[in-house]
């Protein structure tokens, strides 16, 4: 019963509020009396986020801007890289910029992190293994195809320097990358050399079977039969 009573006060205390028109006044001007009070501090907050909501969209259209002149200069180095003129891919040509000042003037920019792919990619063939991996390992991209090479080129690029683990990590990353039929037998090939080279043979096995029972209509399919029987020769003695 007391229960009861309690829930019915709690209606008559509302009704109570609301004929008392001094008690709605009375707590309107604590309102106001605390804002008076930290009008500076909420200003302030006001302002701090004024100013970095304006920031934010500065900065996204200054690098947009920024991305459409780093791409329009780009285009050449872009075609020397293609032609296989690696030195003016990288330096530029005297007339138009190369990739190194591409990721120097513009850098956050879509167009920076396709230069570091290339820069990468360059150094990797001049053999100039750890400058390949400083930059391969600063690019990064949705696209799955070009995301999965640039693991590939680092796993080369270890690989040479004679870090095995490293390679073996990234070839697993290049062939578990949204696989395909035209370039996972590739990174699986890669990756069955790297455990090769590990002394983990039945991985190296295991490798070579996934591109036999996966992509049996890939280049590397006849070498990877070829290998994988060769290495169960190997594991059986």
């Amino acid at each position: 019963m007391a229960t009861k009573q309690s829930k019915k006060a709690e209606p008559h205390h509302q009704s109570d509020l609301l004929e008392k028109p001094e008690e709605i006044a009375d707590r309107l001007t604590q309102g106001e009396v605390f804002l008076k009070k930290n009008s500076k501090v909420l200003g302030g907050v006001l302002v701090a986020a004024i100013i970095l909501i304006g920031g934010i969209l500065f900065f996204q259209y200054n690098t947009a801007n920024k991305n459409k002149e780093a791409q329009a200069e780009m285009f050449q180095a872009v075609y020397f890289y293609e032609q296989d003129s690696t030195d003016f891919a990288l330096n530029g040509d005297g007339i138009n910029q190369g990739f190194l000042s591409i990721v120097d003037e513009y850098p956050n920019t879509e167009a920076a992190n396709l230069a570091h792919f290339y820069i990468g990619s360059i150094y990797l063939s001049e053999k100039n293994f750890d400058n390949a991996i400083n930059h391969l390992e600063q690019f990064s991209a949705d696209d799955y195809l070009i995301q999965a090479q640039a693991y590939a080129l680092t796993g080369d690029a270890y690989l040479e320097l004679g870090n095995t683990d490293k390679a073996i990590s990234l070839f697993s990353q290049a062939a578990s990358y949204e696989p395909n039929k035209y370039f996972t037998p590739r990174y699986l090939t890669k990756l069955a050399i790297a455990y090769e080279k590990a002394g983990q043979i039945q991985d190296a096995i295991d490798a070579y079977a996934e591109i036999e029972e996966k992509y049996f209509e890939s280049y590397e399919f006849s070498a990877a039969r070829k290998h994988k029987a060769r290495l169960e020769g190997l594991a059986a003695k």
